[in-house]
């Protein structure tokens, strides 16, 4: 699984990736993790509002800080899918 944190790398984005860190941890989930940084490939993957989180290149959630908890269940239904 390949984790996706969008944004320019400000300290949301960087909260975000911690927190994504912690969900894959506490799944017990193999993740890979990628920032994009690229504003252009960001909107291109419809994300307006940064830090947004994608799985394998589809997108999850943007516009906040997901807990840990909320990246958790973001991530256990992407895998029932």
């Amino acid at each position: 699984m390949n984790i996706q944190i969008l944004g320019s790398g400000c300290p949301n984005c960087q909260n975000l990736e911690q927190n994504a860190r912690e969900a894959a941890k506490m799944l017990g989930v193999e993740a890979t993790f990628e920032k994009v940084t690229n504003m252009d490939q960001i909107v291109e993957m419809g994300v307006m509002r940064t830090p947004g989180l994608a799985i394998d290149g589809t997108v999850q959630k943007f516009g906040k800080v997901f807990t840990p908890d909320e990246i958790a269940e973001t991530i256990k239904a992407y895998q029932a899918q």
